[in-house]
C-alpha cells in the first residue's frame, strides 16, 4: 500500500486516481440508470404522482447536501469524496437486495441519493483543483468524457446481461455498488486534503447571486428529464430495461468526443455563450420530447423521443460552464467548493417542488405539459445566460 500511495503523490498521479474515480463511479451510475425505473415500474407499479413523489425522498439529501457537508466537514474534500462513493455502494446495494416494500425501498434510495449528492460538486471542485490558469473547462471536459467512456461500457454491459446472460434488477444493482465501492478506495489513495471549519460552508454571497438562479433553473428542468424522461420510455412508448440502457451507451459514446469539446468551447467562447446556446438547444428538446406523438406517426415519435433523451444527456454536462463560471468571479479560491455545493442545496429546494408539481401536471393534463414546461423554464434560462459576464 505504502508504494501504491508513493506512486500516486505527484501532481499527475492524484489526478490520474481521481480520473479513474470518476470513470468506475460513471459505469455503476449508468447501471443504475438504465435499471431503476424499470425496477420501479415492474416491482412496485407505481403511478405518474407516486414517480413524482418520489423525488421527494430521492432529492431531499440534494437539498440538505450543504448541511451533511458541514456535519462531515472533519474529513476534507477529498475524504468525504471516498465517502460519498462507498455511502453509494451501500445504498444501492440494500435497494438491490432489501427492497421488500416500498416505504423500505425509499429508505435504500435516500441513502443512495445522499452518497450521490454529496459527491455531485466535489468533481468539479476537486477536477478544477487540477486545471492551470483558462484550462478549467478542458479539465472538468477530461473528467466528464472518461465518465462517458465508463457509461458506455455500463450500457452495454446492462444490455448484454439483460438480453443475453440472465441479469436482474438485483443483480445489476450489486455490479453498480461494487464499481461505487471501487471509486471511494481510488479516492482514499489520494492525499486527502486540510478540511475546513463547519461553518464556511453555509456561504451566501449576493455577488454570486446569478450563479445561484442559474442553478436554480438547471435543477428545474434537469428534474424534470432525470424523473420523467425515462419515464415516458418506459409507461407511453413501453420500452424495456435494455433499450434505455442502449440510449445511455449512445449518449456516453458521442460524449467521448463531445465532452472534452465542450470543455474546450467554454474555454475558448465563454460561458456565456455556451450557456445560452445550452437554452436554445433545450426548447427545442423539449418541445420535441412532449409532442413528438402528436406531431409524428408512434414509430417515428418513439425515434425522435430516443434522440432527445440522448440530446439531452449531452446538455447536461453544460453544467461545467457554470462551475467554471463561479471560479472566476470567485472573490477568493476557497469559496468555490462551497458555493458550487450551496448551489446543489439551492436548486435542489425548487427541483422536489417541481417533481411533485410535474406528477400532478402529468396526471391531471398529460405527459406533454410537463416538457411544455420544461420549455418555458429553458426560455427564463436563456435571458438569464444573457447576463453572465466574467473576468
Amino acid at each position: 500500500m505504502g508504494r501504491i500511495k508513493q506512486r500516486f503523490s505527484g501532481q499527475s498521479g492524484q489526478f490520474m486516481l481521481f480520473f479513474a474515480a470518476v470513470a468506475v463511479c460513471g459505469f455503476s451510475q449508468s447501471v443504475v440508470d438504465a435499471t431503476l425505473n424499470n425496477f420501479l415500474a415492474e416491482s412496485f407499479s407505481i403511478t405518474e404522482f407516486q414517480r413524482g413523489f418520489m423525488e421527494l425522498p430521492r432529492e431531499m439529501p440534494g437539498f440538505l447536501v450543504i448541511f451533511l457537508s458541514a456535519l462531515l466537514f472533519f474529513m476534507g474534500s477529498r475524504r468525504l469524496a471516498a465517502f460519498a462513493n462507498a455511502l453509494m455502494a451501500l445504498g444501492i446495494i440494500l435497494l438491490g437486495l432489501y427492497s421488500t416494500s416500498f416505504p423500505v425501498m425509499l429508505l435504500w434510495l435516500f441513502a443512495f441519493s445522499a452518497g450521490q449528492h454529496l459527491f455531485l460538486p466535489l468533481i468539479s471542485s476537486i477536477g478544477m483543483e487540477f486545471a492551470s490558469e483558462g484550462k478549467a473547462g478542458r479539465r472538468l471536459g477530461q473528467l466528464s468524457g472518461s465518465a462517458n467512456l465508463a457509461a458506455i461500457v455500463g450500457g452495454l454491459v446492462v444490455f448484454a446481461g439483460f438480453t443475453y446472460l440472465g441479469f436482474t434488477f438485483t443483480s445489476s444493482f450489486v455490479l453498480a455498488a461494487a464499481g461505487f465501492l471501487a471509486a471511494s478506495v481510488l479516492i482514499f489513495f489520494m492525499t486527502p486534503d486540510e478540511p475546513r471549519p463547519a461553518k464556511t460552508r453555509f456561504l451566501l454571497r449576493k455577488e454570486y447571486g446569478l450563479f445561484y438562479w442559474l442553478n436554480i433553473l438547471y435543477g428545474t428542468r434537469k428534474q424534470l428529464f432525470i424523473t420523467f424522461a425515462p419515464w415516458v420510455l418506459v409507461t407511453v412508448f413501453h420500452q424495456k430495461t435494455q433499450v434505455v440502457a442502449t440510449l445511455l451507451a449512445a449518449g456516453g459514446a458521442i460524449g467521448i468526443f463531445f465532452k472534452p469539446l465542450l470543455g474546450r468551447a467554454i474555454d475558448r467562447l465563454g460561458e456565456r455563450f455556451i450557456l445560452m446556446a445550452e437554452a436554445v438547444a433545450l426548447v427545442a428538446v423539449c418541445l420535441l420530447y412532449g409532442f413528438s406523438r402528436d406531431a409524428f406517426g408512434e414509430t417515428a415519435a418513439l425515434y425522435v423521443t430516443c434522440a432527445c433523451y440522448v440530446a439531452d444527456q449531452l446538455l447536461m454536462s453544460v453544467g461545467m460552464a457554470r462551475a467554471t463560471y463561479l471560479r472566476k468571479i470567485a472573490l477568493v479560491p476557497a469559496d468555490v467548493t462551497q458555493t458550487l455545493t450551496m448551489g446543489v442545496t439551492i436548486d435542489h429546494f425548487f427541483s422536489i417542488v417541481i417533481a411533485l408539481v410535474s406528477g400532478w401536471i402529468w396526471l391531471t393534463v398529460g405527459y406533454q405539459y410537463v416538457f411544455l414546461l420544461g420549455a418555458c423554464i429553458a426560455l427564463i434560462n436563456l435571458v438569464s445566460a444573457s447576463r453572465v459576464r466574467t473576468r
